[in-house]
């Protein structure tokens, strides 16, 4: 079984974008909060200290997030929430000759299991995105449901506006 992948993940015009490599944080960071590339990659540049053509180190990464569920995420004047997720939504439960085994959850079952919401996924050495349900990813990558989720965050934004009924 494949996975569906949204093909935006890929697409950009920034001229930026197209020199880098290595940029699997920036695309998912982009893609996850719908600010530019350009936004994302200074982001990264600038609180995790990516170097251009290089990989976000996953202990700067985790750490700016972890500062982040307690201050808050700014990007484009869009405030979002970040939440790691616990154990238990990104492993799986099994019961093995009657000792339970914690599995962590394929990226398949973590889509399944995550059918609302906005999370930035880490899996080995690579970063993605799952959105409503759908994987943004490099669409080479839909070849891979199995592989292994590392950690999760779910972001929310908390400035949605239009959304309260209005009545004349």
């Amino acid at each position: 079984m494949y996975l569906s992948v949204n093909s935006n993940y890929s697409k950009t015009d920034c001229k930026l974008a197209k020199a880098e490599r290595n940029d699997c944080v920036v695309r998912s960071l982009a893609s996850a909060t719908g600010v530019s590339y350009r936004t994302a990659h200074t982001f990264c540049k600038d609180e995790m200290g990516r170097e251009n053509k290089k990989g976000v180190n996953n202990l700067l990464m985790t750490t700016r997030f972890i500062k982040a569920e307690d201050e808050g995420l700014t990007l484009d004047n869009k405030e979002f929430s970040i939440r790691k997720l616990g154990k238990k939504e990104v492993k799986n439960r099994y019961k093995l000759h009657g000792e339970v085994i914690w599995r962590k959850k394929t990226l398949k079952s973590f889509i399944q299991s995550h059918p609302k919401g906005t999370y930035l996924v880490m899996v080995a050495k690579h970063a993605l995105t799952v959105k409503d349900g759908e994987l943004l990813d490099w669409e080479n990558n839909k070849f891979e449901p199995t592989r292994k989720v590392m950690e999760a965050y779910e972001l929310k934004n908390k400035n949605v506006s239009g959304v309260q009924l209005e009545l004349f």
